[in-house]
């Protein structure tokens, strides 16, 4: 392989291997890493790879995986120990490459185009990595090896547990145009349905459709399909220090008890949102929209977004414009188990606003001051120095929601 190499190298089972390394008793046995059952947190987070031949899945609640899997042993999560293996195993990377993009905790995207002089050949220097990872960390990685970053990670998926794939710039059609559209990144469920509506089901298909077809129906986004089923994604992978700002800031919660009202919802959303404006403080962004995601007792989910009048890290206005957004669009059929707010499209506080006739600057200004003074006051005497009074007493809500993490999926644990 000549020209660009790049590689994706994928920890399996991250979550669940890690505790498996930990407590060498939960070897050989299926495994799951799920949420607190007592405070209602009982999905699955991550399982081994015996728990996933047996049929759990991610997002399942507890009770549902063990009936599926008798034998399955529930563990909690250890985020400290999951962050500290992510990091020494990009270390481990930084023997070969500078150039690592992180996709996650457990995904990682390598340039090795320049290392073939001192570590050998692109499909050398993986092999190098799985074993080095195996022997030193006790866990294994699938690693992809490609031209380009789209289709490193898809090699990366071809093979698990602990395999190399390499797809090469000259076979790549008759390795992965057969491949089922949903393999490619950028093609999730609702694409998927998109797509397999117009009778487009495999990455060949989408290649060999009109490009014009995709920017109409998907926009931009389906422009960059059309290139990637091609192989002419040409995406940069980024420095380690580079600095890539933040797209989104979210918080979530499962609430100890349904939500039954809107008065109920409009607390959890405050409190939610008093995380989101303290982490958009730190990054020096504001968000210019809003998106909610709300799971119900049926564990049916639905997300909305729209943009802002005004853009704002303002904990208080972002709380607003979640709940009018909520108020908006959900029907009350059934009661709300779980809720995720997020600011969406940030940009730098420095970036000019477009003011509108129809907006209250100055009252969103007052509001950013009197946050700024109480966002201040937790810095310098913590978190619970000053709260919103309508917080004290608000039994559905967990007690340490601070430490909650929003998973990829969009699943609050």
């Amino acid at each position: 392989m000549y020209g660009r190499a790049i590689l994706h190298s994928d920890l399996n089972c991250f979550y669940a291997s890690v505790e498996m390394m930990l407590d060498p008793r939960l070897r050989g046995k299926p495994v799951a890493v799920c949420g607190a059952t007592e405070d209602r947190h009982g999905i699955v987070l991550a399982k081994s790879e015996l728990a996933k031949k047996a049929g759990v899945k991610t997002g399942m609640v507890n009770w549902e995986a063990q009936r599926i899997c008798k034998d399955l042993i529930l563990v909690p999560p250890q985020y400290d120990q999951y962050l500290k293996y992510s990091k020494l195993t990009q270390a481990i990377y930084q023997r070969y490459t500078d150039l690592i993009e992180p996709f996650g905790m457990d995904e990682c995207w390598l340039d090795v185009s320049g290392s073939r002089s001192a570590c050998g050949e692109p499909m050398e220097i993986a092999e190098s990595i799985r074993k080095t990872v195996k022997e030193e960390l006790g866990l294994t990685v699938s690693i992809g090896v490609s031209f380009n970053k789209v289709f490193a990670k898809l090699g990366s998926d071809m093979k698990k547990p602990d395999a190399v794939t390499v797809i090469p710039e000259d076979r790549f059609k008759e390795m992965i145009w057969h491949l089922p559209a949903s393999e490619m990144l950028g093609v999730g469920r609702a694409t998927e349905k998109k797509l397999s509506s117009c009778g487009i089901r495999t990455i060949g298909d989408i290649a060999n459709w009109p490009v014009d077809f995709f920017t109409r129906r998907l926009g931009k986004c389906g422009t960059d399909l059309w290139r990637f089923a091609n192989g002419l994604d040409n995406s940069q992978v980024m420095t380690r220090d580079t600095e890539v700002p933040e797209k989104t800031v979210g918080h979530g919660i499962t609430t100890l008890q349904d939500l039954e009202n809107p008065a109920e919802v409009w607390k959890v959303m405050l409190a939610l949102s008093q995380d989101i404006g303290h982490r958009l403080y730190l990054f020096n962004r504001k968000a210019t929209g809003i998106a909610i995601d709300v799971r119900d007792n049926q564990l049916f989910f639905k997300q909305w977004q729209r943009s802002i009048s005004l853009p704002t890290q303002s904990p208080s206005w972002i709380a607003r414009e979640a709940f009018a957004l909520f108020c908006d669009r959900y029907d009350w059929k059934h009661p709300i188990r779980s809720i995720t707010v997020r600011a969406i499209g940030l940009t730098s506080m420095d970036t000019p606003s477009q003011l509108s006739v129809f907006v209250d600057a100055e009252r969103i200004a007052r509001s950013e001051k009197l946050d700024a003074c109480i966002e201040d006051i937790r810095r310098r005497y913590g978190k619970a120095s000053i709260i919103n009074a309508c917080l004290l007493d608000n039994p559905k809500m967990p007690p340490h929601h601070e430490n909650k993490v929003i998973m990829p999926t969009g699943i609050p644990i």
